[in-house]
């Protein structure tokens, strides 16, 4: 019996009338994000960067040479928005881990592009990053692993389910 089942039956016994059965699953699923945040800050902590850094750092070179992206396609690709892009962007060209400069093919628009400092730092980080994964991962065993990642991919609605996604909005009507 974990914390949840608790907290369950808790709620059976105050709100008998209540069905609390969705907490079991959205409870787990906010610990363990919680669990899973905590243990990969410790390891981006030991490489003197935070989740945003790895994040835009990583996206920057998963591109392929020469590591760069227009803004708005790194807000996309990093799943985050395009002010907050911008505030992650300041701040790690002001560390220089990233440069910024005109894009060839839109004068009024720029490229990120990762810099030698930040490839360093994510080609530090990576292995580290993968391993704490793995390490947080161990309990399940392969095909565990990939049944829960299609499960979660339904979940966030990027499979095929009929289902909406998360954070869609219900349909008018």
């Amino acid at each position: 019996m974990d914390q949840v089942d608790r907290i369950l039956e808790q709620w059976r016994a105050a709100r008998p009338d209540l069905d609390a059965r969705p907490m079991a699953v959205i409870g787990r699923l906010s610990r363990a994000a919680a669990a899973v945040d905590a243990r990969l800050a410790e390891t981006f902590a030991r490489h003197g960067i935070d989740a945003a850094t790895f994040d835009v750092l990583a996206t920057l070179v998963r591109q392929g040479a020469p590591h760069e992206l227009a803004p708005a396609d790194l807000a996309a690709d990093a799943m985050i928005s395009s002010s907050a892009v911008a505030q992650r962007l300041n701040r790690l060209e002001s560390l220089g881990l990233i440069t910024r400069h005109p894009d060839p093919r839109d004068g009024r628009g720029k490229l990120v592009r990762l810099s030698a400092a930040g490839r360093e730092v994510i080609d530090r980080a990576l292995p580290d990053h993968l391993a704490t994964e793995e390490a947080v991962l161990e309990v399940f065993t392969d095909e565990e692993r990939t049944v829960l990642a299609g499960l979660l991919r339904r979940f966030v609605g990027t499979g095929t389910s009929p289902g909406r996604p998360i954070g869609a909005r219900p349909p008018r009507g």
